[in-house]
């Protein structure tokens, strides 16, 4: 009877511990994510965040939470590297397959979350971005499809929500550039530039008063001759306040498109 007890209780004792290790584990990862988080949309320090991130990566490998983040920090990164020599290019390049990687890692293990989908999204569409959009119509058309299934998902929040509209607005853009039999030989039929306006709506009406909405709308409506309604999202995007990483440039590009058709 003795022994047995002596051996219950080491036994609880232990499972004690185990919980007591895990709970701090736990507590661990989750809070280099939040303070990960804080860095990057509080004080717009991307290079922080990916720091923080990459500790609670090697805490906790796998994890698609992490996965999404990192892909997030990897885009930021590359955005703000110099792209002037083909060295410098293909550099850039690299950081957005990682963020490709991280993304599609992220998607394989939680394939019921639009953030995974979304930041995949992302990712690929800067690829197609760099390598040219009509050159790559099969990434154009995985971009489509991973910003559908997140809105389809509809998890993740309002933001989560808007920047896939976004991001299938910008897509829509950018693919109805080109003429439209042209592209539909190479299967990017799809694309229409009023859809694309419908999108931004959405986004805006999701998450308003951020800058990069506005200024995407607004040249969409230029586009259409729209002049009125492009002032007025230029107007918006400037008075916006500085949400993103980016939002100096896009406050920049507001004023000087603003200027541009002052007298449109």
């Amino acid at each position: 009877m003795k022994i047995s007890y002596k051996f219950f209780m080491a036994s609880f004792f232990l499972l004690f511990i185990m919980a007591c290790v895990s709970s701090v584990f736990a507590q661990s990862v989750e809070e280099l994510l939040k303070q990960g988080d804080n860095y990057l949309d509080v004080n717009f320090d991307n290079s922080k965040a990916t720091e923080l991130y990459q500790k609670a990566d090697k805490l906790s490998p796998n994890n698609w939470d992490v996965y999404w983040r990192l892909s997030r920090a990897y885009v930021y990164a590359a955005e703000q590297m110099p792209e002037k020599t083909d060295q410098q290019k293909d550099a850039q390049l690299a950081e957005y397959q990682k963020a490709y990687d991280y993304a599609d890692k992220a998607v394989k293990l939680a394939p019921d979350k639009s953030v995974t989908y979304l930041r995949r999204a992302i990712a690929n569409g800067k690829i197609a971005l760099y390598k040219g959009v009509f050159s790559v119509a099969s990434v154009v058309n995985a971009v489509k499809s991973d910003c559908e299934k997140a809105i389809g998902l509809g998890n993740g929040g309002n933001y989560t929500q808007a920047l896939a509209h976004y991001v299938l607005a910008r897509t829509n853009a950018k693919v109805s550039e080109k003429w439209a039999p042209a592209r539909a030989v190479l299967g990017l039929g799809w694309a229409d530039i009023n859809k694309a306006i419908t999108e931004y709506n959405i986004a805006i009406k999701l998450y308003p008063n951020f800058r990069m909405f506005y200024v995407d709308l607004a040249k969409a409506y230029i586009r259409e001759d729209e002049y009125a309604k492009a002032k007025d999202m230029l107007r918006k995007a400037i008075a916006s306040p500085k949400r993103d990483l980016n939002d100096d440039s896009q406050l920049a590009e507001a004023k000087t498109l603003l200027e541009q058709i002052k007298n449109e």
